[in-house]
């Protein structure tokens, strides 16, 4: 958004409503996994003061600067001490869920409100549309099955143990640069990877809300 804005391809509003969805998007993402680790038993987001919905404290230099500049990318990861779980391979999967879940969450919420609720505001649902599109790109983002990834815990539990270590030794040495690469030197792909499938959750979430009275 800000090499568009640059470029003259968008305005100084889609410019601030796409930095609004980014605070938003990854402060729930990461207070999320915050929250489910301390529920888990593991303290240590909170000791360390992310179990918070303050922006700053989810600022990742690399990422929340690649979101910015070309729309696709993290915040900063939690830190969490998987021993101190109560079940370690199923609390690392549902704190790792917890972050692209809590951004899908802001979607219904937000979607259900403009649908059901008049605003005077003209730009209200244009910003809505945008925090929308940039939650929904996080969760999907964050649901590839690639280190650092939350996706790649996900899978990694959900793999029986043998098949979970293999996955495990072979991408947390070469996951990352996987990533980069996608991200920088094939961005059609990385598209497909998270708009295929976040469209079709909208698809879903459309019918159901059309569904309540």
């Amino acid at each position: 958004m800000l090499i568009r804005w640059l470029y003259g391809q968008a305005t100084f509003f889609d410019l601030l409503t796409w930095i609004v969805g980014i605070v938003v998007a990854i402060t729930v993402h990461e207070f999320a996994h915050a929250y489910a680790a301390f529920r888990s038993g593991d303290d240590t987001a909170k000791k360390l003061g992310r179990l918070s919905l303050n922006p700053l404290v989810h600022f990742d230099p690399i990422g929340t600067t690649l979101i910015l500049i070309g729309g696709m990318g993290w915040g900063k990861p939690v830190p969490v001490d998987p021993w101190r779980f109560r079940n370690p391979r199923w609390d690392d999967v549902k704190v790792s869920f917890a972050g692209p879940a809590s951004n899908l969450i802001v979607v219904a919420v937000l979607l259900a409100v403009a649908r059901n609720v008049s605003v005077p505001w003209e730009p209200w649902i244009p910003l809505v549309l945008t925090v929308v599109r940039v939650n929904l790109m996080l969760a999907f983002f964050n649901l590839i099955p690639l280190p650092p990834l939350d996706g790649s815990h996900i899978l990694a539990g959900l793999l029986p143990p043998r098949q979970s270590s293999a996955y495990r030794r072979t991408f947390d040495r070469y996951g990352f640069l996987i990533l980069i690469g996608l991200v920088m030197l094939a961005p059609g792909i990385l598209h497909l990877l998270v708009w295929v499938p976040a469209n079709a959750f909208l698809t879903v979430l459309n019918r159901l809300l059309g569904m309540i009275p």
